[in-house]
């Protein structure tokens, strides 16, 4: 696992969760992994298909947008 568990049990407890087992926060932080990963793949794609080397904000955009919309 890339991320560490802590900013994800904030997230859930900013998201009205009152405890949150450090069980779930690493299965969140897996589930967020996946989809960044899911991202960051598509917004790769999208750079080299516009002929570019270089992911830009544009491309992570429109991949979001493919993934989390």
């Amino acid at each position: 696992m890339v991320f560490s568990s802590a900013p994800f049990e904030r997230i859930l407890k900013k998201a009205g969760a009152k405890r949150v087992s450090s069980e779930a926060a690493k299965e969140f932080a897996k589930v967020m992994e996946e989809k960044v990963y899911e991202v960051a793949k598509e917004a790769a794609l999208l750079a080299k298909h516009a002929g570019r080397k270089t992911i830009l904000g544009e491309d992570v955009i429109a991949a979001k947008k493919k993934f989390l919309s």
